[in-house]
């Protein structure tokens, strides 16, 4: 019982031992923040790069793609049929973005993806990341009237009642210039150099981004708002090009406005055309110049994808390359995407597909969705661990000074020592007087550190907000991160550790000073001086 009341009694009169504690408590509530932080923008990434790519994909680098995709899937079925909860083919290739902003070209190198919208929804979060409510539930590659990023006021005017206010006033302007031009001849004059005050006042109104790109080349196909391909004359008013879905980061720049609010520049939206430049599938290659209509935009809050991507329907992608076979009529794909049902074997599945369709016969690479972002991944474990190595050294920085606290406790009460070996007391009694000290310190410590760190994460965007405020910048830059809180996950397992591991600091500081004292012999601890 004295060896605790010894303890207590050093605690309350050391108040030294009061910059140990706190040495111990942030370490641990720093720890327990970094490491909360981190485990939710992991589970926030992992979450999304998943739902963005499906749990295997089988990929043919042939130029003509995987001819009878349907034959290809039975087989796949006799593999692993049990292990498959949903299937997709889709058309990857490499095209060239050209967008028509103000008579200026702008241009992007994008990944077109050819996919059946119904299917493709089932391996992945596709329709999660459109921003029409109708398609987020029921994707689809027609335009929609109107109601685009409902949730979003700086999102421009878009869709059909877009589309057809904007034709209808290019239609009206040309009726103009070509009246003025009867009665006083020919001007030297473009839409690029027309009145600013005119286009900004119907780009308020109709939220116009720039002209209109005519008529439909020849052998394009056009659709109308009830979904029929016709190949007649290009009307805007009531035709659109074959439908696409574009990244949003491939059609906008995010930046700060004069009064520092975030906003994005669309050089073009619902209801604008675009033409897409991309090789045929033939051997003589060649390439394909086609229009088309944004009908929608993908985000998915990863710039790799939201700035590289864009999708159109699988039928017509294999028409505009040709990936179809004349005389069987059977199309060709170049990409098979499995979701698995839970609780699969990834890696199980994907070894069980290799020796179906080794590397060395076929030209395909069958990969998890992890394989594919190994090295992202990789990259977040390993800074993790760094943090958490680099931050521990703040609580082992706290032992060091409980170790020379302990010291000089020791030299201090050297005759105290004397006089309790002298009335009984033994080596162990006294050394455990110290250890008892050094673990009461350490659960002091890491207890409010815990409760500190704790707090901290559940307030942590209010702590950012007054952050902000007190320094005039912003904790996560929204023009680089696209989410609007900083996301926290706290795991058990993590709070365990860090608890023990402070604790343990603690105790493995105080036992060289406790072995000391436990060694003093008491006749020369009663002389000291």
């Amino acid at each position: 019982m004295y060896r605790w009341l010894l303890c207590f009694r050093y605690l309350r009169t050391r108040y030294i031992a009061l910059a140990s504690i706190i040495s111990v408590t942030l370490g641990v509530a720093t720890l327990i923040v970094v490491n909360s932080v981190m485990a939710g923008f992991s589970a926030e990434m992992h979450d999304r790069l998943h739902g963005l790519a499906s749990d295997i994909l089988i990929e043919c680098h042939t130029s003509g793609g995987m001819p009878d995709p349907d034959a290809r899937m039975a087989e796949i079925m006799d593999v692993c049929g049990d292990q498959i909860a949903g299937s997709s083919v889709s058309v990857h290739v490499p095209a060239m973005l050209g967008i028509d902003f103000n008579g200026q070209l702008v241009t992007r190198h994008v990944n077109l993806v050819g996919v059946e919208a119904d299917t493709y929804d089932t391996v992945s979060h596709f329709g999660r990341y459109l921003l029409h409510p109708e398609n987020k539930t029921h994707a689809s590659f027609d335009l929609r009237a109107e109601g685009y990023a409902p949730d979003r006021d700086s999102f421009p005017p878009s869709g059909w009642n877009y589309r057809q206010a904007r034709a209808q006033y290019e239609k009206a302007l040309e009726i103009e210039r070509k009246r003025f031009n009867a009665m006083q001849g020919p001007i030297e004059t473009d839409a690029a150099a027309t009145d600013g005050t005119t286009t900004d006042t119907v780009a308020a109104n109709t939220a116009s981004t720039g002209p209109s790109m005519g008529f439909a080349a020849p052998g394009e196909f056009l659709t109308s708002p009830n979904g029929e391909e016709v190949a007649t004359e290009f009307d805007p008013m009531v035709d659109q090009y074959p439908g696409l879905i574009l990244g949003i980061s491939t059609c906008s720049v995010r930046y700060r406005d004069e009064e520092n609010n975030v906003a994005d520049r669309f050089y073009c939206r619902p209801g604008d055309d675009v033409r897409m430049m991309f090789p045929n599938a033939a051997d003589n290659t060649k390439v394909v110049n086609q229009k088309f209509t944004v009908v929608d935009m993908y985000e998915s809050g990863m710039s790799e994808y939201d700035s590289t991507f864009a999708f159109c329907r699988l039928d017509q992608l294999q028409d505009f390359r040709g990936m179809i076979n004349p005389e069987s009529g059977v199309r060709s794909v170049t990409t098979i995407q499995l979701k698995l049902i839970e609780g699969a074997d990834l890696n199980e599945v994907r070894d069980a597909l290799r020796r179906r369709f080794p590397p060395t016969i076929f030209a395909y690479d069958i990969q998890t969705w992890r394989d594919m972002q190994g090295p992202l991944l990789a990259a977040v474990r390993l800074e993790t661990t760094i943090l958490n190595i680099l931050l521990f050294l703040i609580i082992a920085v706290a032992g060091f000074g409980i170790l020379a606290t302990f010291f000089m406790i020791v030299v201090e009460k050297t005759r105290d020592i004397g006089t309790l070996k002298a009335l009984g007391a033994s080596g162990g009694g006294v050394m455990s007087i110290f250890l008892s000290y050094g673990l009461l310190l350490g659960f002091l410590g890491s207890g409010t550190g815990l409760v500190g760190g704790l707090l901290f994460v559940r307030h942590i965007n209010s702590v950012a907000g007054v952050i902000e405020k007190i320094t005039g910048q912003e904790v996560f830059d929204p023009t680089v991160y696209y989410f609007t809180e900083i996301p926290t996950i706290i795991h058990p397992f993590t709070l365990v550790w860090v608890m023990l591991g402070a604790v343990g600091i603690a105790a493995m500081a105080s036992v060289l000073p406790a072995l000391r004292a436990a060694r003093m012999h008491p006749v020369r601890a009663l002389r000291f001086e």
